[in-house]
């Protein structure tokens, strides 16, 4: 493990996650530049990137189509694609100063390498795929949807997730706000799955399972709201 690899804590911190093995999260913020040709390959943010594009194609799909149940399939594309373009990926990074935590070569320091937006949009999804390997689809997930909910809610601002829509009917009704409480957790570390269990005045309590806390608790809210005829079941 690299030396600047064990001194990334506070870039964790943005980052809300803690990785087992820094040497990862060292690669994701190294450019080609910064490297000799036989190193580039191995030590350069490139494949990391490649594996983060995927995960965060799949992550920001998934959210989608739990988030918006009344959009068709184009719509849910567009959306999809404005979600995980470069720029998107870019505004993430800098959100999370991601470009003073770079390691660039002198040349590509010298000319903005660290703001540039191609670059930033790369380590952004670099560093998702090095969370990916580090803690799983889990832990991939719950860092994605942290980051890139609020550009969701942006580009939908007229659709609610399941969470804040049940929050605001049962407000309507009176009722005191839902309780999400864990009644399960199963699986290894790296791939947990855990079972949240949702329950609102006197109505029957709901359950639903998800890789996060944060899934299964919007799949228990989807349940709920399908249950009450809030919302209608995707096709």
């Amino acid at each position: 493990m690299s030396q600047r690899a064990r001194s990334h804590s506070g870039l964790e911190q943005r980052l809300g996650y803690r990785f087992a093995d820094p040497d990862l999260l060292d690669r994701a913020l190294t450019h080609s530049s910064a490297l000799s040709p036989a190193k580039r390959i191995e030590r350069s943010y490139q494949r990391l990137e490649f594996l983060g594009d995927r995960v965060l194609g799949l992550v920001v799909a998934d959210m989608l189509y739990r988030r918006l149940p009344k959009a068709n399939e184009g719509e849910l594309s567009r959306t999809l694609n404005t979600l995980v373009r470069k720029e998107t990926c870019a505004i993430i990074a800098r959100q999370l100063n991601l470009g003073a935590a770079m390691i660039l070569g002198t040349s590509e320091a010298r000319t903005g390498g660290a703001e540039k937006e191609a670059i930033l949009g790369d380590v952004a999804e670099a560093v998702i795929g090095a969370i990916y390997c580090d803690g799983g689809l889990g832990k991939a997930y719950e860092f994605v949807e942290r980051m890139f909910g609020d550009q969701l809610l942006e580009g939908q601002p007229d659709r609610a997730d399941a969470k804040t829509t049940l929050q605001e009917w049962a407000q309507a009704r009176g009722l005191e706000p839902p309780a999400y409480i864990q009644s399960a957790r199963t699986g290894p570390d790296h791939a947990p799955e855990f079972t949240i269990t949702v329950a609102l005045g006197e109505f029957p309590p709901l359950s639903a399972s998800g890789p996060s806390k944060k899934i299964a608790e919007h799949k228990a809210a989807e349940a709920f709201l399908i249950a009450q005829n809030v919302w209608k079941t995707p096709a």
